[in-house]
C-alpha cells in the first residue's frame, strides 16, 4: 500500500502524573506505543515516530522492539503543537496517515476505512451521546465543513453529536502545501493540524469524514484512562483466545499478557495471571496461579502455584504453593509447598512437600540436577551445585550436600532421642498416667 505513517509521541503527558513517559506506560504487558507502531507497520513500510519529551528514553525502548524504527525529534521550541510535530518529515508515499501514540486500542482493521478512497483529507469522527467538552465536527452532504471548539459553538452546533477522533489521512501534496502556512496565532501559541482542515475547506478540497468506533480510537491521558484501556485490551485478548479454543472459568478474573500464546486444549481457572511471553499448550492452569515467561506443555499447575521466568514444564504436575524458577521439569510430580529453582528434574521423579533447592549462596546461583525415578521425601533441602542420579531415594528431612549415585538412599538425620516424662518435669506437672499413693 502506498502509505506513510506518522506517529505522534512527543507530548509530556502531564495528566499521567508520572516520571515514565506516557506512551511507555504498559497495557497488558507492553508499552502502549508498541500497539500503535504494530498497527502502523501492518499498513505501511514507512513509519516515523515523532518524539520530544524524554525522546532518548522512548527511542531506546522502541528500538528494543522495532530495530528498524525511524524517529523525528520535534522542534518544540519553535514549532509546538500537532502541526509542528508533522513539519519537516520526509515521507515516501503519496498518502500520509497521522496517528497518536497514546491510542493503544487502535487496530489495522479499524484504520483501513481511513486509507481507502481518494479524498484529499480523511478525518476520523465518532458520535457521543453527550459530547460536552469536545469540539464539534460540522458535516454537510458527506463533507467536513468545519471543526468548531465547544466554546465557539452556536446553540445549533452544540446539538451536534459528532466529534473529532484525532486520526487523519492526508494526501502528501496537501501536507506539503498547507504545513508552511500554519500559524500559531492562538491562545496556546501552537501549530495545529486542524487548521489544515480549515484552510483546505476554504479552498474547496474534498474532506471526507469516516465514522469509527470510540473504543478503538480511545486516547489515554490519565491513570483512569490507562485502567479503562487495560480492561478493553484484556477483553479483546481473552475473546481472541476463547474463540481459538481456550476454556476460561470466570474470564473477568483472569489476566493474560498480550504476548502470551496458547496451543491445543487449554483451560484457565478463575484468578489466573499470565505474564510475558509465556507459551501454554494442552495444559490446565488452576485457580490463582501466576505464570511468568514460562513454557508449559501437557501439564497442570496450581491452584496457587507460581511458575517464574525461564521455567519449562513438560508432562508435569505442579500443586498448590509450589514455586518453580528457571527450571526444566519433565514428567515430574511436585504436589505442594516446594521451591524448585535453577533445577533440571527428569521424568518419574516425585518431589515431597517442603522440598527446596538451595540454589543461592549469597554470591551466585547454582544448578541442581535430578535424574529419573527419584523419590524425594518431605522437607528435603538440596544444596546446589548437586547431582542426584536416576533411581534414588532421599529420606524425609535430609539435607543433600553431595552428589548421589544411581540406586542409592540418601539420608542425613540426627538420631532420634526420647526422654521419658520430660514434658511433666519441664512444666512441673504430675504424670496423669501414674496413680497417686493411697
Amino acid at each position: 500500500m502506498s502509505l506513510s505513517v506518522i506517529v505522534l509521541a512527543a507530548g509530556q503527558g502531564t495528566r499521567m502524573k508520572s516520571t515514565l513517559p506516557k506512551v511507555l506506560h504498559p497495557i497488558s504487558g507492553q508499552p502502549m506505543l508498541y500497539y500503535v507502531i504494530e498497527a502502523a507497520k501492518t499498513l505501511s513500510d514507512d513509519v516515523t515516530v515523532v518524539l520530544f519529551h524524554q525522546a532518548e528514553r522512548i527511542e531506546n525502548a522502541v528500538k528494543a522492539r522495532f530495530s528498524d524504527a525511524k524517529f523525528k525529534i520535534q522542534d518544540h521550541a519553535n514549532y509546538p503543537g500537532t502541526g509542528g510535530a508533522v513539519m519537516d518529515i520526509e515521507t515516501m508515499h503519496e498518502k500520509v496517515l497521522v496517528l497518536n501514540g497514546d491510542m493503544p486500542l487502535v487496530t489495522p482493521e479499524a484504520l483501513e476505512p481511513l486509507v481507502e478512497g481518494d479524498a484529499d483529507i480523511v478525518m476520523s469522527v465518532f458520535d457521543l451521546p453527550n459530547p460536552s467538552g469536545y469540539g464539534r465536527v460540522v458535516i454537510e452532504n458527506g463533507e467536513v465543513m468545519a471543526i468548531v471548539e465547544e466554546k465557539d459553538c452556536t446553540p445549533e452546533q452544540k446539538e451536534i453529536k459528532t466529534v473529532n477522533a484525532g486520526v487523519y489521512l492526508f494526501k502528501k501534496e496537501v501536507l506539503d502545501r498547507y504545513l508552511p502556512l500554519l500559524s500559531n496565532d492562538n491562545a496556546q501559541a501552537e501549530y495545529y493540524l486542524t487548521d489544515i482542515i480549515k484552510m483546505a475547506r476554504e479552498e474547496g478540497l474534498h474532506i471526507k469524514p469516516v465514522w469509527v468506533e470510540e473504543a478503538a480510537f480511545k486516547g489515554v491521558n490519565s491513570r483512569y484512562d490507562l485502567a479503562h484501556a487495560e480492561e478493553l485490551m484484556q477483553s479483546r485478548i481473552k475473546e481472541k483466545w476463547m474463540r481459538a479454543g481456550v476454556t476460561m472459568h470466570l474470564p473477568s478474573t483472569i489476566y493474560i499478557d498480550s504476548r502470551a500464546l496458547f496451543h491445543g486444549d487449554c483451560t484457565l481457572d478463575n484468578g489466573v495471571t499470565i505474564h510475558g511471553e509465556s507459551v501454554i499448550a494442552d495444559s490446565h492452569i488452576k485457580s490463582h496461579t501466576v505464570i511468568e515467561d514460562a513454557d508449559i506443555r501437557n501439564s497442570d499447575c496450581g491452584p496457587m502455584a507460581r511458575i517464574r521466568p525461564g521455567s519449562i514444564l513438560i508432562d508435569t504436575h505442579i500443586g498448590d504453593f509450589v514455586e518453580v524458577k528457571k527450571s526444566r521439569l519433565k514428567g515430574v510430580k511436585a504436589g505442594h509447598l516446594s521451591y524448585l529453582g535453577d533445577a533440571d528434574i527428569d521424568e518419574g521423579t516425585n518431589v515431597g512437600a517442603g522440598t527446596i533447592t538451595c540454589n543461592y549462596d549469597g554470591r551466585g546461583k547454582y544448578k541442581t540436577r535430578i535424574g529419573k525415578n527419584v523419590f524425594i521425601g518431605s522437607d528435603t533441602q538440596l544444596v546446589a551445585p548437586v547431582t542426584v542420579e536416576d533411581n534414588v531415594m532421599i529420606a524425609a528431612g535430609t539435607t543433600v550436600t553431595k552428589d548421589v549415585k544411581s540406586g542409592a538412599l540418601a539420608i542425613s538425620r540426627t538420631p532420634q532421642k526420647i526422654v521419658e516424662n520430660f514434658f511433666h518435669r519441664f512444666f512441673g506437672k504430675k504424670n496423669p498416667d501414674k496413680k497417686s499413693d493411697q
